[in-house]
């Protein structure tokens, strides 16, 4: 089995990485707002910042691959699937890829080396590359030669979203915004034609569907229960059409979807920038979506159509009754400080990777949350955040989980929630 994510907090064992590249560097004041950033990170600072969360994640004892490395091997494998990668990757680049595709393709074949191409295509094409001399054309002289017949992909470092792995099939995601929907090609290639995974994975979504759904909003619960958000990112008929195509799989344990509809903004851009599972009873959620969260149960197994009822407990009693425990404990990021609470929310306080039961990986720069989940019995690794938590995004974020040991759940002594 290539792909085994049946929690959130089973045992890392294999996680993809994209170490951030001169993608970081082709950001600038004009252009940030559109590719989605609120700042512009210091690439080096940043390349040091992720080395070290690597080397965490490795100490952990688990197997750190690279989104760039993999789709490499691919294209090196199979000069046809080069060509045609190159194809498709200039297909997706818009406008001005499509306009200037001819020179672009040669720039691009020109490329002999698979990794150095496929990081070129991260990082973006300017027009002065594929042009070097001034050509004295109308385009030259009104334009400035620095514009992107490519634009760079900066938000590719943030594996968690153009995919994700739900048991042991996946979801292909189609992106909410435009900037971001190129970096499904990666993901595809990977998937399709690497031989770690090619044939092997069930793919329960795919870029072509109309609606978005992003991987930030899709959280493994157990390996009967997945929960996903209703965002800013991710659209409930999304949501249905993936429950409805895991239900059809025999193969998939998976029997339950709880819908969480959060508030549709930028600071709670997914689901786990407000809510991550810390250990087998615990989650760090932000105090802020409390009064404002509903959660509707997706059913339907077996069945031709889904049935969605709203669910009107308390989060933690939802929780409870899913996972089959006596309770849930909702540690606050920020605790009882508004203020705190909403800074460190910003910088992705809530956004935890657990990479064992009851051990997670955090920003150091949430000292507030990270304290309370100390005093709460969790176990923090700090990571140094100035630079990548620019990105809004935290290590749950950056991080895409390929495979998790099992993890076992106390036996409850409550009443299923089939049986209420």
């Amino acid at each position: 089995m290539s792909i085994c994510v049946k929690s959130e907090i089973g045992p890392l064992k294999k996680v993809l990485l994209q170490r951030p590249g001169r993608e970081l560097e082709h950001l600038s004041p004009d252009t940030m707002e559109q590719l989605l950033f609120d700042d512009i990170p210091y690439l080096y600072r940043a390349q040091q910042e992720h080395d070290e969360f690597a080397a965490l994640l490795r100490s952990c004892g688990a197997e750190v691959v690279y989104l760039e490395d993999l789709t490499a091997e691919v294209l090196a494998s199979d000069k046809a699937l080069q060509q045609q990668f190159i194809a498709d990757a200039v297909s997706q680049a818009g406008n001005y890829a499509l306009g200037y595709r001819e020179p672009l393709l040669e720039y691009l074949h020109a490329i002999r080396d698979p990794l150095r191409l496929v990081q070129q295509t991260m990082e973006g094409v300017t027009y002065r590359e594929v042009f070097p001399a001034q050509g004295g054309q109308l385009s030259d002289l009104a334009s400035t030669r620095a514009r992107f017949l490519m634009p760079p992909i900066p938000n590719l470092y943030f594996t968690r979203d153009p995919f994700a792995c739900i048991g042991d099939g996946i979801s292909l995601n189609h992106m909410y915004s435009a900037t971001r929907n190129r970096e499904t090609l990666y993901g595809k290639y990977i998937l399709t034609y690497h031989p770690d995974f090619a044939g092997q994975v069930p793919m329960y979504y795919g870029p072509e569907q109309h609606f978005s759904i992003e991987g930030g909003d899709i959280i493994n619960l157990s390996d009967t229960v997945l929960a996903v958000g209703i965002s800013q990112r991710t659209q409930p008929e999304a949501i249905e059409r993936l429950a409805s195509s895991i239900f059809s799989r025999e193969e998939s344990t998976i029997d339950t979807v709880l819908a969480f509809e959060i508030p549709r903004t930028r600071a709670f851009m997914h689901l786990d920038t407000v809510f991550t599972q810390v250990d087998v009873d615990k989650f760090t959620v932000h105090p802020g979506i409390l009064d404002r969260l509903t959660v509707y149960e997706l059913t339907g197994k077996h069945e031709k159509q889904l049935t969605v009822r709203r669910l009107e407990r308390s989060l933690e009693q939802i929780l409870a009754d899913y996972l089959k425990l006596d309770h849930v404990q909702l540690i606050r990021c920020g605790g009882e400080s508004e203020i705190a609470a909403d800074r460190e929310q910003w910088s992705d306080g809530s956004n935890t990777l657990c990479v064992n039961p009851g051990t997670v990986i955090v920003y150091d720069r949430n000292y507030v949350t990270n304290q309370i989940l100390e005093d709460n019995g969790i176990r923090i690794l700090k990571l140094s955040s100035s630079e990548l938590s620019r990105g809004r995004g935290g290590p749950r974020c950056m991080s895409m989980p390929l495979f998790r040991d099992p993890v076992s759940f106390p036996a409850a002594s409550r009443t299923t929630v089939n049986e209420r």
